[in-house]
This record gives structure tokens, sequence and C-alpha cells, in this order.
């Protein structure tokens, strides 16, 4: 989900101050469900183009992917580390680049003030390192209309675009990294004794971008 990142710092201007993130995260830890980040050259966009029904479930946590490591694509370093994000001003950023759409009907739920765990993806060890707020809820991706983009999409048109992103704020790091290799353990646990984490998406969907997070068990 993210070229060019470091250079995309977010145009709106993101209010700082303490937020009450760690009773919220240690909620949504205990559930974890279901790039730019859009980690998104390994998701696709060929799900039906189409918005949450009115009665789809609503989340209040997010699982987000990027990639911490350098990888050129087209000629562009799609890196964007949390390292990245807390080096911008107000250690806030768009989140663009998402290219699936359940991973962009799930973004057009994010509310302001919303928290999201920040996760390194296609890396050597890939895990939860850091957590966000959602400090701008969804808007149309700029990228889609940029040619000299990775994300540029050419059937996506102005008065109807087709992609949105979130502008992100950086937080707190984790008090300890969380590895997959660790969530994963606890998935299979989970999947035997009928546990909180047993339909956790981030091992059931693992290329999608953008996931929710179910609510307390």
């Amino acid at each position: 989900m993210p070229p060019k990142k470091m250079a995309r710092a977010s145009t709106t201007a993101a209010t700082s101050g303490k937020d009450d993130s760690d009773k919220a995260i240690s909620s949504a830890k205990r559930t974890v469900g279901w790039k730019r980040k859009a980690a998104a050259s390994v998701e696709t966009g060929n799900r039906k183009d189409s918005s949450e029904s009115p009665g789809s479930a609503q989340y209040c946590h997010w699982l987000i992917k990027s990639e911490p490591e350098s990888r050129l694509e087209k000629g562009i370093d799609v890196k964007f580390g949390i390292e990245d994000l807390k080096a911008l001003p107000n250690q806030t950023s768009c989140w663009d680049g998402v290219r699936n759409y359940q991973a962009r009907n799930f973004m057009r739920q994010m509310k302001e003030g919303q928290l999201a765990f920040f996760y390194h993806s296609n890396c050597k060890e890939p895990g939860i390192a850091a957590v966000v707020k959602i400090v701008k809820k969804a808007y149309a991706d700029h990228t889609q209309f940029d040619e000299t983009d990775v994300h540029y999409d050419a059937t996506s048109k102005p008065d109807k675009p087709k992609w949105s992103m979130v502008d992100v704020q950086y937080q707190r790091m984790m008090k300890r990294f969380l590895p997959l290799s660790e969530l994963k353990k606890y998935h299979l646990q989970h999947r035997s004794t009928g546990g909180p984490l047993k339909d956790m998406m981030l091992c059931t969907r693992a290329r999608l971008s953008v996931q929710p997070l179910t609510t307390g068990a």
C-alpha cells in the first residue's frame, strides 16, 4: 500500500492529544477478527464494486498493513514502515493505494478517533508494530488519478472515484512487537477451543490489507 509514502504527508492537520489507546487496544487484541497502505501490490480488486449493505456489521478497531522494507514497483520505492510515519509532520499520513474493493469498503466504515494496529507486511518478520488513530474519514484517493503513481487507475474518474483513503496518526509503539507467527499460534489454538481468535482474518484472509477487528469476547 505504500508508494512514495515518505513524500506524502497528509494535507490535513490532525489534532493531537492523548487517547485512551491502552484500553481500546487491549480490547481489540483479545479478538483480532473477521496497506499504505496497501501493501497493496498483493491484493487484487476483482471483487464487485459495491458498498457495505445497511445491515453490515459495525466495527470500532482495525488492522492496516504496510511494507517497512524497500521494494521497487515501477521504479518507485513502496516502503512505508512505522518509522516513516513517525517522521512525517504531525506524525500523520494519508493511507493511499488500497486497490481491493473489500478493503476499500472496510476503510469507508472507519470513523475519526478509532484506533488501528499498524502491521508490518511482506518483510522478514511480519507482525503488529504500533497503534495509530484514524484522524480523517474516507475521501477520494488522489493516487488513482496520478499517471506517475504505481496505483494509477485509468478507469476511475474524478466525478466518480473508485478508490478511497483515510488519514492516520501515530499513537504509540506496541509494548512489544507481536509477530505473525505468534498470532497464528493463538489462531490455531482458538480454532480448536472456540476462542476469540478462531476467525482471525489475518490468518483466513491473509492478503487483505485493511481488516476490521471483532468486538471483545
